[in-house]
This record gives structure tokens, sequence and C-alpha cells, in this order.
């Protein structure tokens, strides 16, 4: 079989939504589905066994980082990703150039990775790394830390304070030493505070960057586009075309995605109907909303590190059935006193083993007592959670039934 293949095995009816199985050479991928992010080469505080356990098919890992720590040779010396993490499933690996953006103009306009809507800030990612690590220098939140040209970009390491610089040649060689199935293209991520003429400028550095990963990416994993040009549509018209005709495997969409959600339906709109049945991966969205709207519109997978993230802030995912909604973002935040005696589970709709054995008074325990256990029951909880949705959206699709399912979740006012 070729590198990577992908069978569409329903359409949606009244929607571009789709269901199938992206074949790798380490194993399927039903889609769509959300893939869990390993920035480090770990799911936070979830070990293998714990993947396994929850069934996650796949999960992504990331470039900039593991070549800081421990270095990218160091995981090849070590038999790649999989046999390092000890996860033999399907594994994504970015490529690096999301650093341009987070690095630099993220630091500067104060805008975090997750939805990455100035309107809708959830706090810079970097942000949160950097007081996440003790020996970390001590950077100003506001300061640019890369130097982009157009050979590619130089940036400084979070860690120490070095300064590197990675292009699309280095990227692929990086990429390839993880061994990682499905790699992306180098490419500029830009910021929705970017105008016009920047945008221009950069989307063309993505698409020379494009060709060059196409030249130096290792043919024995599947290489996926990333379209750019934030929220113009000729640009991203443009970038939709040039990327689109490249022999890549897949086609990611990545960059700036507009100044609220409305602004990215209307990009994907711009998008999708250009695109052929190649899969599609949407990079850093994983609200609930966004994922409905965005299967309906025709994405296959997307990768976002919420789930766990919010696990470790206290917000934990509830369904519909146990008062989650569009009002509350489908959470409840397990530090409210509220939850002190409470003796329910998070979500009494839930059937993951956290649910199965534990109260909400428990975890809330743990949390304010600073127990580590707490992070490992929450994030179970959460990535259990989205993973049981997917597979719901799944079976709503190859049933016919899809649009019922999101009326479900998201109400009448999500169907106008």
């Amino acid at each position: 079989m070729s590198i990577l293949n992908f069978e569409i095995l329903k359409r949606g009816e009244k929607t571009n939504a789709r269901a199938g199985t992206i074949k790798t050479r380490n194993g399927d991928i039903q889609t769509p589905y959300f893939v869990p992010v390993a920035t480090l080469g770990s799911v936070r505080s979830l070990d293998s066994d714990d993947l396994e356990n929850l069934g996650v098919q796949c999960s992504l890992c990331n470039t900039y980082h593991l070549h800081l720590k421990p270095g990218d040779e160091t995981v090849k010396k070590l038999g790649g990703m999989h046999k390092f993490m000890n996860f033999p499933k399907p594994l994504f690996s970015d490529s690096g150039g999301f650093q341009a953006f987070s690095l630099g103009f993220g630091r500067e306009h104060d805008i975090g990775k997750i939805g990455f809507f100035p309107g809708e800030r959830n706090g810079g990612e970097l942000a949160e790394e950097i007081e996440e690590k003790e020996a970390a220098p001590k950077f100003d939140p506001k300061k640019n830390l890369t130097k982009i040209t157009e050979n590619g970009v130089e940036f400084k390491s979070i860690y120490d304070g070095s300064w590197h610089f990675l292009d699309a040649k280095r990227s692929m060689e990086i990429q390839s030493n993880l061994d990682s199935d499905i790699i992306m293209a180098f490419d500029e991520c830009t910021s929705p505070l970017s105008d016009y003429e920047y945008t221009a400028k950069s989307m063309q550095r993505t698409h020379n960057w494009a060709e060059k990963s196409l030249e130096y990416h290792n043919k024995e994993q599947a290489l996926y586009g990333i379209i750019q040009g934030s929220y113009f549509e000729d640009l991203r018209g443009k970038s939709t075309k040039f990327i689109s005709e490249l022999p890549f495997d897949g086609i990611a969409i990545g960059g700036s995605l507009g100044n609220c959600k409305q602004d990215m339906h209307r990009i994907l709109d711009w998008v999708i109907p250009k695109l052929d049945d190649r899969p599609r991966h949407l990079l850093g969205i994983g609200d609930i909303d966004d994922i409905f709207e965005c299967v309906e519109q025709g994405i296959d997978t997307f990768d976002c590190v919420s789930p766990t993230r919010n696990a470790r802030r206290g917000s934990l995912f509830i369904a519909p059935l146990s008062g989650g909604s569009l009002a509350n973002k489908f959470r409840i935040n397990i530090k409210g006193a509220v939850y002190k005696e409470d003796p329910r589970p998070i979500d009494p709709a839930c059937g993951c083993p956290v649910c199965r054995q534990y109260s909400r008074a428990y975890l809330r325990h743990l949390l304010m007592a600073g127990e580590l256990s707490y992070f490992r029951l929450a994030s179970i909880h959460n990535v259990h959670f989205m993973l049981k949705l997917m597979e719901d959206i799944r079976e709503s699709i190859k049933n016919g039934m899809f649009l019922e399912l999101k009326k479900q979740w998201l109400g009448e006012a999500a169907m106008l």
C-alpha cells in the first residue's frame, strides 16, 4: 500500500460531513477524529497504558519542543517516537512553524493558541509553558523571540535562551528523526492582527517552503501541505489552489482563522469546496461547538491541547444530559464550592472509569489539596469525553443523523 490511504465510508446527508478511514503504516484512524496532543511525547499526565485503555487512535507531537528537549537526534537513536513514548499507533507531528507565530506575533499581540481568536483569548500557550518550567529564562512576555526571513525562522529557546534556526529542510529532517507517520510541511502561521501586505508575503513564504518540504521530506512519511492566507478571501483562495495542486498526501488548514468563530466558518466556506478527497486536518481547534461546525463543513481531523489543559485548570466536560451547554462551554469548574460535598460523578451520563468510581467532591478535594493524582483523573475524563463525542459523531454521519446530533448538543440557535 502507499504511505497513506484515505477511504470515505459515508458522506453526510445535507452536509459536507464525511466518515472515513485514514490508513497509515502504523494503523488506521477512523474519522472524524480529535487527535490528542502529546507535545513533549506525552499526553499531559497520561501514560501509554492510559492511552491504550482510552482507545486513543493516534496522537500529535511537537517538532519544536522535541527538537530542543531531548533532541530529535536522541529520539532517533532511541528508535523514534513510537518506541520512545511506547505508542505503536499513528503519530502526527507539526512542522515547528507555529512557533514562528507563538514566539513572535503571538507574544506581541497577546494571542493564545486555542481558538486563536483575539476576542476570545484563553491565555498564551507559550506563557503557560514558561510558567510551568522553573528553569526557563524570564522573558518579557511581549518580546518577539523570532527572526523570520525568506529562508526560515530563527528562534530563541524557551528553555535556555539559545538561538536556533529552522527551515523547510531542517523541519523535514527533525520530523524524519521523530519518525512520525503524518508530518506537516514547514509554514509560517500568521496573526489575525497582521495586515494584508504582511499576510500576502507570509503566504508566499509558506508556498516556497511547501515545495521545499516536498523535496526534502522522508518519503516513508505522509506529508500534509498547509493552507494559509488568514481571513483574506483572495489569499485563502490562492493558497488553497497552490497547495491543493501539489502532490501532498493530505491537506491542513492553518494560520489565523479570523477574529471570531464566524470568521472561521467563512474561511472554511472559501477553502473546503475547492479541495479534493484527500484527508483534511484543521490545526489547533478543539471547542465542542467548533468541532460540530467544522465536521459539518468537511474536516476529518483536529488537534488541540484543550482537553488536558482544561482538566489541569479545573474545567471538566459534561454532556447536555448533565447540564452541558454552549453557555457553559459544556464544562463545570470543579474548583467551585458548590462541589465540595457533591457525591455525583463529574458527568452522570459519562461511562469513563473516573465517573464510574469517583465523585465531584473527591476530584475537587484532590485539586484544592494539590494532589497530583487529580491531573491524571481529570485528564482521563476529558480525553474520554472528547473521544466518545467523536465516536458518536462518526456514527451519526454513517446513520444519516448528524444534524440531529448537532441539534441535541448545540440547540436550535446553532442550527441557523
